[in-house]
């Protein structure tokens, strides 16, 4: 009896040993996409291909990583991982935001006009729950958004077929980058709660007249549970690799907007300060030390190139609209 129950038990510890070396195999980041592959498939240099391209490709790699979609498993091992989850939900939420610029803006030459109808089921299909494993699963409706995007981009570069447009303006542009800027802020805040804070109230600040639903706090200490510093720290992760993705086609296909406003040098300082989010993280675990403490505080260290982000992208709507 005792020699069976030795056996059970050093079974279940070599369970559990493959199940984390798979974990950790699973946890491995998918690398940013390189600004090279849109230029070299597109060799007809059609504009907005290199903007859908980004976003085909960054729905792809989310799917098939080692692991695959991992936010809606439950089932071992991947029902007790959390990080390579919240580095999806990051991702997608970035994925989303575009699609919905792509609809609104980008495809549309002004307030009037009609929504592309590749680009509307697409965003519809982008936007289900990232959780969902029964019928529909995430995974089944992503692949169907990414099919409703080459549909799209397949009619852009068709020259007999007008329909299908994408278009280049600054006031285009600059409302995405409105939206980036409010996901970057939200970012850094939550990353700079890691060590906790006192946050005065500014929501009405800049006008008196201003007035809100209910009365809010004056100050508030706000402060990540410890246990979700490392999803928060993640999230944040996921969300920067896919607007890395998306700058840089930006940049290809916004290029003569961009030299015309001499905005270059901006847009490729956001795309600097976003690679520095993507360094190895070399600890096994995130550490949440106090700001000037002795031990590291990963959060704090990506609150600030977060923050340096959106500080270029604040100089870069300004040049878009003023420039």
């Amino acid at each position: 009896m005792q020699v069976t129950w030795k056996k059970v038990l050093a079974a279940l510890i070599a369970v559990c040993f493959i199940g984390y070396l798979i974990s950790v195999w699973w946890s491995v980041e998918p690398d940013p996409i390189e600004q090279n592959v849109y230029s070299q498939e597109n060799s007809r240099n059609v504009v907005g291909y290199a903007t859908t391209t980004s976003l085909i490709l960054t729905v792809e790699a989310l799917l098939n990583k080692s692991g695959g979609w991992l936010s809606n498993d439950v089932t071992p091992p991947s029902i007790f991982m959390d990080n390579m989850p919240a580095f999806e939900f990051g991702a997608i939420e970035q994925a989303r935001d575009l699609a919905l610029i792509m609809r609104k803006e980008f495809s549309r030459s002004q307030s009037q006009s009609t929504a592309d109808k590749d680009l509307l089921a697409a965003h519809s299909k982008l936007n289900i729950e990232h959780t969902s494993w029964l019928v529909p699963s995430a995974e089944s409706e992503y692949e169907d958004a990414i099919k409703l995007l080459k549909l799209y981009r397949a009619r852009m570069m068709a020259t007999e077929n007008p329909d299908a447009q994408f278009y280049a303006r600054a006031d285009n542009l600059n409302e995405w980058l409105k939206e980036v800027q409010k996901r970057l802020g939200s970012m850094s805040q939550r990353l700079s709660a890691s060590v906790g804070q006192d946050r005065l109230n500014t929501d009405l600040s800049g006008d008196s007249a201003a007035r809100q639903s209910t009365p809010g706090y004056n100050a508030q200490q706000i402060k990540t549970s410890w246990w979700k510093i490392d999803d928060v720290f993640y999230e944040t992760r996921g969300a920067t690799w896919a607007l890395l993705n998306f700058m840089k086609a930006v940049e290809v296909d916004f290029a003569d907007v961009l030299k015309k406003k001499n905005a270059q040098v901006s847009l490729r300082q956001i795309i600097r300060e976003l690679e520095e989010t993507q360094q190895p993280v070399w600890s096994p675990m995130i550490l949440n030390g106090s700001g000037f403490g002795v031990v590291a505080n990963h959060s704090l260290v990506m609150a600030n190139y977060i923050s340096r982000a959106n500080a270029a992208v604040i100089d870069l709507t300004n040049l878009l609209t003023q420039g």
